[in-house]
């Protein structure tokens, strides 16, 4: 019977051996009743499984069986000493009910078992009264002993005992079962023996230590009780059979150690069996899927969209492969460590598996690079390449609208962007070859190594492929280099019809300042003749300067039309600045010959005036002449009546000469000249007079 079977009816502690010897040596056998009834099933149980624990030489000393009636009822404890002359007649040699303490208990309990006392065959004894068959340090603290007792550590000590005890002498079949079939018969039975039974039902190592830790208590007979005291253990060699607990260790270690070689053969084995099996699979799948799958990847796509599907289906590739290498660094590994720990035998087959392993993987990673770098080349030129492609899609969009600009700063700076596109492209389609250039070198490369098939054919497409890229990028620079040069001639005429406008109304500006400068400062008519000869000759200068402004900006507006019709556009000076000039300058020419009119006409009255008031009066041919001072005075009238007129424009408008006080200051000269002649032609007038007279 184990402890674990009955282990609820052990923990009610129904009777329990606690350790403790009477003054014969024999072991005192403790019966706690208590106020619940008390199966006698269970009691009957317990004290079959207590019984069973002593050895028989133990057991010939007789049991002393305390019976604790303080808390039962007469016919409870009355059964239960019935019980133990049926049971164990023979092991009891004396029973001892205690009675109860207090004292009409004690009276009642004495009446009642007095006249079964010596029929049945025990003591009743009150729990101080104990002393007489067992001493003190014998007895538990229930009946005033000093020994400490703990029932469930007891009996969790029994199930370790009882566990080791069944798990070792199982474990001790096992292990002989396996070391005698590894021992005899031919290898291939020996292996199939180990085969079959190779692994214990449980841990040796387990089993060993909890053994260890059994002898050491067994062998302290000391243990710490529930309250922390210090008493003398219950499972000591009578009860547990210390020597069976050695000699099973050492049973145990024997066996455990034969076992050990034997695994460690058996693994070396199989571990040398499974390392070749790994490595001729992993050299089976890259040298067979594996490099199918890369002879299956030989393109390089026609765009960024192919070329990242065949990159992410290298991805796939990729990992595929990365799990075949973590095997073969894990093999490697493997390798190595028996390398160092091997048997001459095993070198020579081991450093050849390494050898072919690396071989293959070395190889198959290689080949992986090198179709990663591909590819990843080709995703830069076709980078490049789209990139080039819309920098000449957006040049070409800007060649292709017609161009409407405000004004030449404007065109100045279409053209510096034009400029600046065309560079830009220029930089884009060197880079492209130079990508180009690369990836077709890296191509060239591959028939170093073809994944054991000819890929002329393959790489006669992607050379194609890029070199056709290249050429279709160069026609179109092309094309648009020729747009730009007619587009740059276009503006740079725009630019200088746009000069030619702006000048011209510029001539326009100048001629209208002349004019202005005619009417408001050329005013003074001299106040002699040398000095009117000198104005007249300042404003034909002036004249010059004004023609000349004049002619520069009718030739300015034969080139805008020129220009225009170059450029197939309208002319916005036709409309506008043409007349203009044409009007300033008739304005011009009206007024300027009104100022030459009075200059010549005050130039013809100064000299007649001078000529007249500087002859002297002796001469007799002056009397003659006196219809000189009428003309003098006609042309005097005539030039004071013109500086009153305005200068009359063909269009019907009206402008005069200066402010009407400088008209006044000219006129106050005349006036002043014309009195001088008159005075004049009096003081000739009075000889004449006199003359007749006398």
């Amino acid at each position: 019977m184990e402890a674990s079977v009955i282990l609820p009816i052990l923990k009610k502690k129904l009777a329990f051996l606690s350790g403790g010897k009477d003054r014969r040596s024999g072991l005192i056998l403790t019966i706690p009743l208590c106020l619940e009834q008390t199966s006698m099933d269970e009691l009957s149980v317990t004290l079959d499984y207590l019984l069973s624990i002593p050895s028989e030489k133990c057991k010939a000393r007789g049991f002393t069986v305390i019976v604790d009636g303080r808390k039962s009822q007469w016919n409870v404890v009355k059964t239960v000493v019935l019980m133990l002359q049926n049971v164990v007649p023979a092991e009891v040699s004396l029973v001892c009910v205690v009675k109860p303490d207090e004292f009409w208990d004690k009276k009642v309990t004495h009446f009642c078992f007095w006249k079964e006392k010596d029929r049945l065959g025990f003591e009743l004894v009150s729990a101080n009264k104990l002393t007489r068959y067992i001493e003190p340090c014998q007895l538990t603290e229930d009946f005033g002993g000093t020994l400490t007792y703990d029932h469930m550590d007891w009996l969790n000590k029994r199930l370790v005992f009882e566990k080791f005890t069944k798990e070792s002498t199982s474990l001790l079949d096992e292990l002989a079962l396996i070391n005698n079939g590894s021992d005899k018969g031919t290898q291939q039975e020996r292996e199939r023996s180990i085969d079959m039974n190779f692994l214990p039902s449980v841990d040796p190592e387990t089993v060993l230590q909890t053994g260890h830790e059994l002898l050491s208590e067994l062998q302290q007979r000391r243990f710490n009780g529930s309250d922390g005291g210090v008493s003398w253990s219950p499972m000591d060699d009578e009860l547990l059979a210390q020597p069976q607990v050695m000699k099973l260790l050492d049973s145990l270690r024997e066996q455990y150690t034969r076992y050990q070689e034997v695994c460690r053969q058996r693994s070396k084995r199989t571990q040398l069996e499974e390392i070749q099996q790994k490595v001729m699979q992993v050299v089976n799948w890259l040298e067979g899927p594996g490099s199918e799958q890369l002879r299956t990847q030989w393109g390089i796509g026609d765009s960024i969209r192919a070329s990242q599907a065949l990159q992410q289906k290298h991805e796939e590739i990729e990992s595929q492969h990365s799990e075949w290498f973590a095997v073969y660094v894990e093999l490697n590994q493997q390798i190595a460590a028996l390398l160092n720990a091997g048997d001459e035998e095993d070198l020579v087959e081991l450093k050849a598996l390494q050898q072919q392993l690396s071989d293959v993987c070395y190889r198959q990673a290689s080949q992986l690079e090198f179709r990663q770098n591909l590819l990843q080349a080709a995703l830069e030129f076709h980078s490049v390449a789209q990139d080039l492609s819309q920098q000449l899609d957006g040049l070409l969009g800007m060649l292709c609208v017609d161009v409407a600009p405000a004004d030449g700063a404007s065109i100045q700076q279409t053209l510096k962007l034009l400029e600046e596109k065309l560079k830009s492209v220029d930089l884009g389609l060197q880079g492209l070859r130079e990508k180009g250039q690369s990836l077709l070198d890296q191509i060239s490369n591959q028939a170093s190594w073809a994944y054991g098939k000819d890929v002329t054919i393959e790489n006669k497409e992607n050379v194609d492929h890029i070199q056709g890229v290249m050429e279709d990028m160069q026609l179109r620079k092309q094309r648009c280099e020729d747009m730009v040069d007619v587009r740059r001639l276009k503006m740079l005429q725009m630019v200088q019809l746009f000069k030619c406008e702006e000048d011209a109304a510029q001539a326009v500006e100048w001629l209208s300042e002349l004019l202005d400068a005619l009417l408001k400062t050329h005013i003074r008519l001299g106040d002699d003749a040398q000095e009117t000869k000198v104005l007249l000759e300042k404003h034909r200068k002036f004249v010059d300067v004004a023609q000349s402004t004049y002619d520069y900006g009718r030739q300015l507006l034969q080139a805008t039309v020129v220009l225009c019709q170059s450029l197939r556009c309208t002319s916005r000076s036709s409309g506008d600045t043409l007349p203009r000039l044409n009007r300033v300058w008739k304005q011009f020419t009206v007024t300027s010959e009104e100022r030459v009119h009075r200059l010549e006409a005050a130039v013809a009255f100064h000299s007649t005036a001078e000529k007249i008031l500087q002859e002297c009066p002796e001469q007799p041919e002056a009397f003659n002449e006196m219809d000189q001072f009428d003309e003098i005075e006609a042309v005097g009238k005539s030039l004071l009546d013109r500086l009153t007129v305005p200068v009359v424009y063909p269009d019907g408008s009206e402008q005069y000469f200066g402010s009407p006080s400088d008209m006044a200051s000219a006129a106050e000269h005349i006036r002043e000249k014309m009195k001088l002649v008159s005075l004049k032609k009096q003081q000739l007038r009075q000889p004449e007079a006199t003359t007749p007279e006398s």
